[in-house]
């Protein structure tokens, strides 16, 4: 299935768009933890909406106040919110404590935690009465992007219908004897990304024989909106070990990640 170029541009917005607002709630997961997540909601949908969870990655999903969404998570949401999906991002930083974790190390929220997360999120999506329960896909970012892997290889996945990673990490699981992913998966990434870089996950997919699209001169967090190409310093993981790597736009890449996005959640959430 194809998606129409006028749709795409609408999708992704302008800057008379209107912004959707997202609204705070709260999933019990276990251990007593309870999960704040941040939903938006398409507007003008009648009946149930086919549902997209969104992974953060390791800066966490809020404004550096902590006073609601990002403005690159907002956007993300208004490109899938105005695709007819309505949208939950899962805190599994903030929920816990904390703020941004990128420049910690060990990180105290981990991938097992953040996979409890999710398949509590898919438990509450299934309760809502304006949700699709049988159509629920998952795109996660960088350290978001490494859970959605794991969350491939889960039982419960089967309850998604396609999974979406953006620049992951990929060396835990390709020197774990994981099983191939139990749903549809695909890993987008920049070619050029020295945060992710994406030999470890180009090994991963043959493994697993997955697909895999390579952004050619993109680096990591190349699908966020207005980010200026800069190095970042004081990470607390990167192959290097120097702490450093880049980050920020390439347009032409994120239109044609978003493209693919759309195309992909229309074929396996409209059905």
């Amino acid at each position: 299935m194809r998606i129409p170029g006028t749709f795409i541009a609408l999708a992704i917005g302008t800057a008379s768009a209107q912004a959707q607002r997202a609204e705070l709630v709260s999933i019990p997961t276990y251990r007593g933890i309870v999960l704040t997540a941040h939903v938006m909601r398409p507007g003008g949908y009648e009946g149930r909406s086919p549902a997209v969870i969104a992974l953060h990655g390791c800066a966490g999903p809020l404004r550096r106040d902590r006073q609601g969404l990002s403005s690159r998570h907002r956007a993300r949401g208004r490109v899938l919110t105005n695709a007819g999906y309505l949208v939950v991002f899962p805190d599994s930083f903030g929920s816990r404590g904390y703020g941004s974790l990128c420049k910690i190390r060990p990180r105290p929220v981990r991938h097992k935690d953040r996979i409890k997360d999710v398949e509590a999120t898919i438990l509450w999506l299934a309760s809502q009465p304006d949700v699709a329960a049988n159509s629920i896909g998952l795109i996660g970012w960088s350290n978001g992007g490494t859970t959605a892997l794991f969350v491939s290889t889960r039982s419960f996945s089967s309850s998604l219908r396609q999974i979406i990673s953006f620049y992951p990490g990929c060396r835990r699981l390709l020197q774990r004897s994981i099983k191939a992913p139990k749903t549809k998966l695909k890993i987008m990434m920049g070619a050029a990304d020295d945060w992710t870089p994406p030999d470890t996950c180009l090994s991963l997919a043959k493994k697993w024989n997955i697909p895999i699209k390579l952004y050619e001169g993109a680096y990591h967090g190349f699908d966020s909106p207005r980010s200026r190409v800069r190095v970042r310093k004081g990470l607390a993981f990167t192959p290097t070990k120097s702490g450093m790597a880049h980050v920020g736009t390439h347009y032409q890449a994120r239109r044609e990640a978003i493209a693919e996005v759309l195309t992909m959640l229309a074929v396996e959430l409209r059905q």
